[in-house]
C-alpha cells in the first residue's frame, strides 16, 4: 500500500524497472499514479554475469523502493526495460527471472531502448533512435505494432554508437600517422587527450594494457570537437553516424506505415542527447528530406518514466494516471 499527500491509501499498481549497462532505475507507482517509492543500482549485464546475478543487482534496488514505499511486498504488474533484452527469446527468459521473484503478478520485459521512446511521447506512437554506448532503434504505434532491430553489434549490421566512433577515429588517425591514410588531426588530437606524443605511443598503451580498453569511448568527445574544428575526415565520421542514424529512423517509420504521418522521432542516449551541432544539424537536414513528416526531439526525461508508463498503457490506466507520473518525473 502506498500513501498519497493527502493522506488516502492506494494498492501498489506497479513496479517499473529501467536497468541500463550502466545503472538500473526503479519506481513504485499506485493506482492513483502516485511514485511512492524510488531505487537506483548498478548496471544490468547478463551476458557477462549471468542472468540471476544480473538480476540480484536489480533485486537490491526494488527491496529498497519497496521499503521507501512503505514496506510493499509486491504489486499487480512489474514492466520491466532491460539491456541486454535483444531478441523475444531473452525477453521471455529474462521476464520468467523476474517472475520468479514475486515482485508482481504480471510481468512484461521490453529492451531499454523502449523506455526511452516511450518516455519521450504522450501516446505510445512514435520511433526512437538510442546511441550511447552502442546504437538502436525501435518504434511503436498504440495497436502493438513495434519496429525493432536485434542491435547487437557488426553482426547485426549495426554501424554507430561511442564505441564504434572511437574505434573508426583510432582507424584512421593510426593510418595517418604511418602513411597508409590521409592526413587528419586525429592524429594529434586522440594521442594529446591522453598526454601522448603519438598514435604510435597511443596503440602501444591501449594494446600493452597501460591504458585501459574502456577509456577509448573518451575519444568521442575528441573526435567531436576535431569535426567542430573542420577536419575532413572527423567530419566525414559523424557524418557517417547521422546516415545510419536517419537510416535506422526511416525504415522504423516504413516499417510501420508512419512515413507519411507526422510522427516523433525521438533521439536518446549520451552521444545524441549531448547534441554536438554537426550531428544534430545533419541528422535533422536529412530527417527533413527523407522523413518530412517526422518531428525529431531529444528525450530528455529518465528513461524509467517510459517503463512506467508502459505498464499503465498495459494495465489500462486512464489518462490522468499517466500524467501525474509524468509530471512526478518532468515537473509541473
Amino acid at each position: 500500500m502506498g500513501v498519497t499527500a493527502s493522506g488516502g491509501r492506494h494498492d501498489a499498481l506497479l513496479l517499473a524497472i529501467d536497468a541500463g549497462n550502466s545503472k538500473t532505475d526503479v519506481a513504485v507507482v499506485t493506482d492513483a499514479g502516485e511514485v511512492v517509492g524510488t531505487a537506483r543500482g548498478g548496471g544490468f549485464r547478463p551476458p557477462a554475469v549471468g542472468v540471476e546475478t544480473a538480476v540480484d543487482a536489480v533485486a537490491d534496488a526494488v527491496r529498497r523502493a519497496f521499503e521507501q514505499a512503505g514496506g510493499v511486498r509486491s504489486v499487480a504488474h512489474v514492466s520491466a526495460c532491460l539491456a541486454n533484452a535483444d531478441f523475444p527469446v531473452e525477453e521471455e527468459r529474462l521476464a520468467a527471472a523476474l517472475h520468479a521473484r514475486a515482485w508482481g503478478a504480471d510481468v512484461e520485459v521490453r529492451n531499454d531502448t523502449f523506455a526511452i521512446l516511450r518516455a519521450g511521447i504522450d501516446e505510445p506512437r512514435g520511433v526512437a533512435v538510442v546511441c550511447g554506448a552502442g546504437i538502436n532503434c525501435v518504434g511503436m504505434r498504440p495497436d502493438g505494432r513495434t519496429a525493432r532491430f536485434p542491435a547487437v553489434g557488426r553482426i547485426s549490421g549495426d554501424r554507430g554508437g561511442g564505441w564504434d566512433l572511437a574505434e573508426e577515429a583510432l582507424w584512421w588517425a593510426a593510418r595517418a600517422e604511418d602513411g597508409r591514410g590521409e592526413p587528419t588531426a586525429l592524429a594529434r588530437a586522440l594521442p594529446a587527450h591522453f598526454g601522448l606524443g603519438s598514435m604510435y605511443a597511443l596503440i602501444e598503451a591501449f594494446h600493452l594494457g597501460h591504458l585501459a580498453s574502456g577509456r577509448r569511448h573518451e575519444l568521442t568527445r575528441v573526435l567531436f570537437a576535431t569535426a567542430a574544428d573542420g577536419d575532413p575526415v572527423a567530419r566525414g565520421i559523424v557524418d557517417r553516424l547521422a546516415e545510419e542514424v536517419v537510416t535506422l529512423a526511416t525504415v522504423a517509420l516504413t516499417r510501420l506505415g508512419l512515413l507519411a504521418e507526422e510522427t516523433p522521432v525521438l533521439l536518446g542516449g549520451g552521444v545524441l542527447a549531448a547534441r554536438p551541432p554537426q550531428l544534430d544539424g545533419r541528422v535533422r537536414e536529412l530527417l527533413a528530406a527523407r522523413a518530412p513528416k517526422a518531428v525529431p526531439r531529444v528525450v530528455t526525461a529518465a528513461p524509467v518514466l517510459g517503463a512506467a508508463l508502459l505498464g499503465l498503457d498495459r494495465v489500462g490506466a486512464p489518462a490522468d494516471v499517466h500524467a501525474r507520473v509524468r509530471t512526478y518525473y518532468e515537473g509541473a
